[in-house]
């Protein structure tokens, strides 16, 4: 069960510099964008010691398992057993959210109703004076609507003030997201990042590349869960797009085939950020090499449990 966004905390104070890789022009910087808070907007400072992985656990039927402990979990790199330094049941870490919204032509019939279901989500996930969320609507472009804030009315006011038209920018909006917003906490460890997206993943605008998007949410320790909204009940390029961005990042995409299921869909996802498990571990060998690394994360002698949790991630280079 594989579940619509980079690495982890400082403990050794040893931090360096990852520039991420930009094969295109720049995407077309959001219409509110607020200005960098770096000199490099590309450059996002992460902990080469240690790598941090916020999962869930479900059975066979699909619900959660919230009773594990640290021995339970055995992590693997390359075949090699890690040792877990830190884990937290049902972490309570801050949360900083993204919720991106598609508002091109192409969902132009069900906005109203998808509006009133993203603020009722809102309404239930954020906590008053720890959560902070952010909104980001793209058609043709990304515009931030919102920057992140701990303020659910706010937050509700930006998603029902938006308009649909144009077309269909998602890959530049996971982008940004991730890379001026979502990464700048620090240090890593202290904050759950998350981006909700809402839309048919049918990109036609962006100038990242999808490849892109998704390097730059495994950098930042981004779950992506996404909400599609084909209703046509016919598997799409778009949904594939968006079962892509989740599955790579740990999170899980939802198909609802009536729009007056998306709120069901919204819930889910506020039921998957309040049953996590996070675990932190130093590699061995330590890799500062910059490029991708696969790991696997597992329940001890329990085959039926499946755990939801991105696929490896990207060792810093120094």
């Amino acid at each position: 069960m594989k579940v619509w966004v980079l690495l982890a905390a400082a403990t050794a104070g040893v931090a360096v510099t990852i520039v991420a890789a930009q094969q295109n022009p720049p995407a077309p910087p959001p219409k509110q964008e607020a200005a960098p808070q770096a000199d490099d907007p590309s450059r996002i400072v992460v902990d080469v010691t240690r790598v941090n992985l916020l999962f869930t656990v479900t059975d066979k039927k699909g619900r959660f398992v919230t009773d594990l402990t640290k021995n339970d979990f055995e992590v693997l790199e390359s075949k090699r057993q890690q040792t877990i330094q830190e884990f937290s049941a049902e972490t309570d870490l801050p949360l900083r959210l993204g919720i991106l919204i598609d508002t091109s032509n192409s969902i132009r019939e069900r906005f109203k109703f998808e509006q009133e279901a993203a603020s009722e989500f809102v309404r239930s996930v954020m906590r008053s004076r720890q959560d902070k969320a952010m909104v980001v609507s793209f058609d043709s472009v990304p515009e931030l609507v919102t920057d992140l804030i701990d303020s659910e009315n706010k937050t509700e006011e930006a998603i029902r003030s938006l308009r649909p038209g144009g077309g269909t920018a998602l890959y530049d909006a996971i982008f940004f997201a991730c890379r001026d917003k979502l990464s700048l906490d620090q240090p890593r460890t202290k904050f759950r990042r998350a981006i909700v997206v809402l839309s048919d993943g049918d990109d036609n605008q962006s100038r990242y590349t999808r490849d892109q998007a998704l390097e730059m949410a495994q950098r930042a320790d981004v779950v992506i869960y996404t909400i599609s909204t084909n209703i046509s009940r016919t598997d799409t390029d778009g949904d594939k797009v968006l079962r892509y961005f989740a599955d790579n990042t740990g999170g899980r995409a939802y198909f609802p085939f009536k729009v007056e299921d998306l709120a069901q869909s919204f819930e889910n996802i506020n039921n998957e950020l309040t049953h996590q498990y996070i675990i932190l571990y130093r590699p061995d060998p330590l890799k500062t090499d910059g490029l991708f690394h696969p790991i696997e994360l597992r329940v001890k002698g329990h085959k039926e449990l499946t755990v939801r949790v991105r696929p490896g991630y990207y060792a810093s280079r120094m």
